[in-house]
């Protein structure tokens, strides 16, 4: 399993990534914040920008305990 390496929150809901694998991709969050009680939360982007990267690499996280695995953002592509 890739892990996150590295995490930095760019402005518009973005997210850049460095994984064990040595790949990097910068993920726009905008298409999963909705309207439901746990992603409405990061349309702020304050509260965006409190984004953290679980100790071991397995994902990262929002303190209304929505996370999201490296798996997914790794093989994620924007359409």
């Amino acid at each position: 399993m890739v892990k996150i390496e590295q995490i930095k929150v760019l402005e518009g809901h973005k997210i850049f990534f460095h994984f064990s694998d040595n790949a990097e991709k910068i993920i726009d969050f905008t298409p999963f914040i909705g309207s439901d009680k746990l992603t409405s939360m990061l349309k702020d982007e304050r509260y965006f920008a409190n984004v953290k990267l679980y100790e071991n690499g397995r994902g990262i996280f929002w303190d209304n305990s929505y996370d999201v695995c490296p798996d997914f953002l790794r093989k994620y592509n924007e359409q």
